[in-house]
């Protein structure tokens, strides 16, 4: 059983998307699992009751699945993280994932405010001891199967431990979400030499190349191989960057969908609909949301524009999550690698991260 706590005001179609998915996504889940949809009830009520007396009026029958958690107050796409942290206590993000923290959901969803989403998670879930940093892990498709790309936004500046530690979180996504068996991780770079990169990339090759425990490492990968899913060396499941580079390759992945669409039907006049069905896997709304790796916990973070059907799979992601115990296979592996790899290194008492990417 999965109780999933969903920020019923965050993201571009709030509270329209966010209810909606939530509606689709108790239709596809079993019986057992719950979701809470919090923020204004007011809101919340009105959009539910709209939604069932119009084009969702047949999904009725899970409608006694959601509970409205009250959540006065909302933090903005433009709120600075601390700002909303200290300000707005009472946001559908703050009582969201406090819930979370205080065992009364297993997992939270938003589609709101990445960089609060991030602090928020931090300082009140906390880290797994042997982490100075949670990571976002983004699923890229490819021609082969998604890999996994991490981190996608979180850390704009990382060092070359933190690299390493994200390639630690990205095998045990890849593992137990995947069901990937020995995962190949990849460090992205400008080379797939050792001694290509900048001084992190360089320091990280080598800290994997000697053996970091329980990484199976393949060395660089440059942004060619992504679309393939692998290297002149074979097929590779999780690809480790700073935030910075990862969210822009995230953004254009996203520019590339519309453009081949465009480009194809405009020089071959075939059906917009078809060619939509043809490169779904390009679409983000396929993946729903990325976990935050490394907080103690579930916190799935989803696209500020999603729709409910991005939503949707959103909440699947964080049940698959709950599901799979992620965030205690996450706290195994690291306490098993810290006596040789991340010597020195304490739980981080509160947000660490440079910065979130929306």
């Amino acid at each position: 059983m999965a109780r999933i706590a969903l920020d019923a005001m965050g993201g571009d179609f709030a509270p329209h998307a966010p209810v909606a998915g939530a509606l689709h996504a108790l239709k596809e889940l079993g019986p057992e699992h719950t979701i809470q949809l919090v923020g204004r009830t007011e809101v919340v009520r009105a959009q539910l009751d709209e939604l069932m007396a119009g084009d969702l009026a047949h999904l009725r029958g899970v409608s006694d699945r959601l509970e409205v958690v009250e959540a006065p107050e909302v933090i903005g796409m433009t709120d600075k993280p601390s700002a909303g942290l200290r300000g707005k206590p009472d946001s559908s993000m703050i009582v969201g994932i406090r819930m979370h923290a205080e065992g009364r959901s297993d997992a939270f969803v938003s589609a709101g405010n990445t960089g609060a989403q991030m602090a928020a998670s931090t300082l009140l879930l906390r880290l797994h001891a042997g982490l100075t940093r949670p990571a976002i892990a983004t699923l890229f498709p490819t021609a082969r199967e998604p890999i996994v790309v991490l981190d996608s936004g979180a850390n704009v500046d990382c060092s070359s431990q933190e690299l390493v530690q994200f390639a630690r979180l990205g095998s045990v996504y890849a593992e137990y979400m995947l069901g990937r068996e020995h995962p190949v991780v990849g460090l992205l770079s400008i080379g797939e030499e050792a001694g290509k990169g900048n001084i992190a990339v360089k320091e990280a090759n080598q800290l994997l190349r000697n053996g970091a425990a329980g990484i199976n490492f393949q060395g660089n990968v440059e942004g060619r191989d992504l679309p393939l899913g692998e290297s002149g060396r074979g097929s590779f499941d999780v690809v480790v960057c700073d935030g910075f580079v990862g969210n822009v390759l995230l953004k254009f992945y996203e520019g590339i969908a519309p453009m081949v669409v465009g480009m194809i039907g405009e020089h071959t006049g075939l059906d917009r609909a078809q060619l939509d069905s043809a490169i779904k896997r390009l679409d983000y709304s396929e993946y729903g949301g990325a976990p935050l790796l490394g907080v103690r916990g579930v916190s799935i973070i989803s696209h500020g524009s999603s729709s409910a059907r991005a939503i949707k799979n959103a909440v699947h992601v964080a049940v698959r999550a709950v599901e799979s115990r992620l965030s205690d296979h996450v706290g195994q592996r690291l306490a098993s690698a810290m006596p040789t790899t991340t010597p020195g290194i304490v739980p981080a008492a509160g947000p660490q991260a440079a910065g979130g990417a929306a």
